[in-house]
Parts: structure tokens; C-alpha cells; sequence
């Protein structure tokens, strides 16, 4: 049985970037999961798209997601727009920067 989306999310919140001591999705890079036999595609981005940490990134996105029962295997693809920018952090990580 394949992973839900919330679980998906779940476990990338153990996904960190590590030039920010926030996880993917508090950081708002995630922008799209979608689930479709045993697939679990990611869209998301980095902080700018010359990030040099994208494929540090995609690796462990497809190293934790990977664990999950029912993934067979997943795709992660990075998008630049919208661009990401703090407004699209979660309340949680702008917390965990002292932002608020």
C-alpha cells in the first residue's frame, strides 16, 4: 500500500538543508507530492537556484522516502518558480531561526 501524502511529508521533515538548521518542509522547498503506484514524485526547490546543496537534497529525499512501506521508487524534481523566499517557511521554522 502506497504512503499517504501526510506521511510522505512527515518523513521529509527528517530532511534537512544543511546550510539551515530547519527540515525541507518547514523551509516551504516542498512544493508538490504526488503518489501514483508505488511512485512518489517531489517538486520542490532550494533557498536560490544556485544552491550547491540541491543534490545533497534530492539524495536524501530519495534516501528517506525510499524506507517507506509501498515506495518503489521516487522522483524528485526542482522547480524555481515560484522562487522560494521566507515567506513560504512554515510558523515552525521561522521559529526555529528566532524570526518571529
Amino acid at each position: 500500500m502506497a504512503p499517504t501524502t501526510a506521511a510522505v511529508l512527515e518523513a521529509l521533515k527528517q530532511v534537512y538543508d544543511p546550510e539551515i538548521p530547519v527540515d525541507v518542509v518547514n523551509l516551504g522547498l516542498v512544493y508538490d507530492v504526488t503518489i501514483e503506484d508505488g511512485v512518489v514524485r517531489i517538486k520542490m526547490t532550494t533557498t536560490s537556484p544556485g544552491c550547491p546543496v540541491g543534490d545533497y537534497l534530492a539524495q536524501e529525499v530519495e534516501r528517506i522516502l525510499g524506507k517507506l512501506d509501498g515506495v518503489e521508487q521516487v522522483r524528485v524534481e526542482f522547480v524555481w518558480d515560484p522562487p522560494w523566499s521566507p515567506e513560504l517557511m512554515s510558523a515552525h521554522g521561522r521559529k526555529s531561526l528566532g524570526w518571529g
